[in-house]
């Protein structure tokens, strides 16, 4: 597990996650949604204030920080989804957010769920029962403050056979 860990930890870092990202999220890469951190632990993703990703209030689109949002959380649970020993599913199935500031600016939203979506894998190959988990991904400004919490609930499930 440590050794597909560590390939999808170098993949997600380089060229080959922006070619992912623009074929299989061409709208999050559009708007400038980017993974800026990754480890085992926890990942952080960006969105900037820019054309593209603004509402008429002068602001960052609510849209587009719920792609940060989720990304900041779906990066860990593919990460441990591909390192799993078996097929594993994964599927976002509630999302809940609160918004407190304005998003001017760049955002960065970190989820620090690594060892939660690891269990979560784990728990699902072990039983063959799908397991869900919430979990939050905050979202803050260059000065720190937080803009938006986002609980993102992933569910996995264990598949029967390799496909």
């Amino acid at each position: 597990m440590d050794k597909a860990i560590d390939t999808f930890l170098k993949q997600m870092n380089g060229f080959k996650f922006k070619l992912f990202i623009l074929a299989k999220l061409p709208i999050a890469f559009i708007s400038g949604v980017r993974i800026t951190s990754l480890n085992r632990h926890a990942c952080t993703a960006s969105v900037p204030f820019k054309w593209l990703s603004q509402n008429p209030f002068r602001s960052t689109y609510f849209a587009c920080l719920s792609m940060a949002a989720e990304m900041s959380t779906g990066a860990l649970a593919m990460m441990y989804v591909r390192a799993a020993s078996r097929p594993v599913s994964m599927l976002v199935t509630g999302m809940e957010a609160d918004f407190t500031k304005k998003a001017k600016g760049i955002t960065w939203f970190t989820c620090n769920a690594g060892a939660a979506m690891a269990e979560a894998v784990s728990q699902t190959i072990a039983t063959g029962e799908p397991v869900t988990l919430q979990v939050v991904s905050t979202g803050i400004d260059k000065e720190g403050q937080v803009i938006a919490i986002f609980r993102i609930t992933w569910s996995f499930k264990a598949n029967q056979h390799r496909s």
